[in-house]
Parts: structure tokens; C-alpha cells; sequence
């Protein structure tokens, strides 16, 4: 029996699934001013939860004058203040700083000018091009998008393990690829989409030589 067909393969269901992130949702344009971004934010959660300045004051202990000059960006709140504002609206204190504008990383790499890396546990003969790194970001994630290149001069090596979600997309060639105790025959335009804490990596190559696209996010330490 084929290795392919003992796979126990999960098919993606026809109907689209009900995703909540809409991604051509713009957000209201920045504030450069951080005491204008937080009381642009007080005012907002106020008034979600149908409150006046003067029942925040009232929840507070807030003189109405003060939450007025924090709402129109007059004064700068201080850190207990805010810590008084996030328990009256149930939202974290991070959550006043959303408006502030802050530097946002991009990365442009040009063709032939991508990183090549060492990466622990692989072997000669495999290059791993890296093409592009954000470290510490708002999203709390690290991605590591990779192109990696098996060439006759490559061998088979012990599985990876490691922590996160990794993607996988056949570029060029073909390669038998485990997770856990499942293999997968992968050729040009197949992708495999995985929790890579179950060992995994290719184990018979087939066609080469064979590229494939690797994109790893995890949470940022």
C-alpha cells in the first residue's frame, strides 16, 4: 500500500468558513497626539456603554473636570488613572492606546537579495532563504517566511519539532512530507497546513530538486 494512502488526510469543508476579521476594514485615521488617542478612546467606551461624564464620575471617583480635560486631550492621565478607567469599562489599559499612532514595520526584499540562514537541525545541501523578519510587533506573533530549496546534494534528516503553526506550499518538485505518523506526498501548488509541535519534515524526497515556500508564526516570547 502507497504511503499516501495511509494518510488520514483532512479535507477543507466547501463552505466558507465565518471568518471575524474583516480584512478591508480601515481604521479611523491615527492620532499623533497620545493624549488626544486616549481621550479619543474614553469617549468612545463611554459612550458605547451609554454613560454621561458625569456617571463615569460617579463609578470613578473622577471629578467631572478632569475626565472632560482627558476626553478632550488636555491633560495626560496618569497610570492609576488609567488602571481606574480600564476596571470601570472592563477593558485592559492598552486598549486607550489603540489610536495612537506608532511605526508600523515593513520589509521590501528584492529578488537574489533574500537572507540565506543557518537553521538548527537541518544538513548540508539545504538552503534556507529567509525573506523577511519582524521582531517584536502589536500582534503579539513572530513569522518566519522561508524558502527552502532541497537539491541532490541533500539528505534526509531527523524530524522538527517546535512550537507554533507552520504553512507549507509546493513550489517545484516533490517530497514525501511527515507529520507525526502521517505522510504526505506534496508536488507544485499543494500545501500543507500543520501544528508544529508534532515532529515533521520531509522524508523521501522524490522529485528534485524541490522548493517549497515555509511561512512559521508563534507567539512572541
Amino acid at each position: 500500500m502507497d504511503d499516501q494512502d495511509t494518510a488520514q488526510e483532512t479535507t477543507i469543508p466547501r463552505s466558507k468558513p465565518a471568518f471575524s476579521q474583516d480584512p478591508h476594514r480601515v481604521r479611523e485615521l491615527s492620532e499623533r497626539n497620545l493624549e488626544m488617542a486616549i481621550g479619543r478612546s474614553v469617549r468612545a467606551f463611554r459612550r458605547q456603554q451609554g454613560m454621561t461624564v458625569a456617571d463615569l464620575a460617579a463609578v470613578t471617583g473622577l471629578s467631572i473636570g478632569m475626565l472632560s480635560k482627558i476626553e478632550n486631550g488636555i491633560t495626560s492621565p496618569s497610570l492609576t488613572t488609567l488602571q481606574i478607567l480600564s476596571h470601570a469599562f472592563s477593558t485592559p489599559i492598552t486598549s486607550f492606546f489603540r489610536g495612537f499612532e506608532e511605526r508600523r514595520e515593513v520589509q521590501h526584499v528584492k529578488a537574489g537579495e533574500h537572507l540565506e540562514i543557518d537553521r538548527r537541525g537541518t544538513r548540508a545541501g539545504h538552503q534556507y532563504h529567509l525573506l523577511g523578519h519582524i521582531g517584536s510587533n502589536s500582534s503579539g506573533v513572530v513569522v518566519e517566511p522561508y524558502v527552502i530549496t532541497l537539491t541532490t546534494e541533500s539528505d534526509t534528516f531527523p524530524t522538527f519539532q517546535h512550537e507554533g503553526i507552520e504553512l507549507l506550499y509546493m513550489l517545484e518538485g516533490e517530497v514525501k512530507y511527515r507529520h507525526g505518523d502521517q505522510l504526505f506526498h506534496l508536488e507544485p501548488g499543494d500545501s500543507l497546513f500543520f501544528d508544529a509541535d508534532a515532529q515533521h519534515g520531509p522524508e523521501v524526497l522524490v522529485k528534485l530538486p524541490a522548493r517549497y515556500l515555509s511561512i512559521i508564526s508563534y507567539p512572541q516570547a
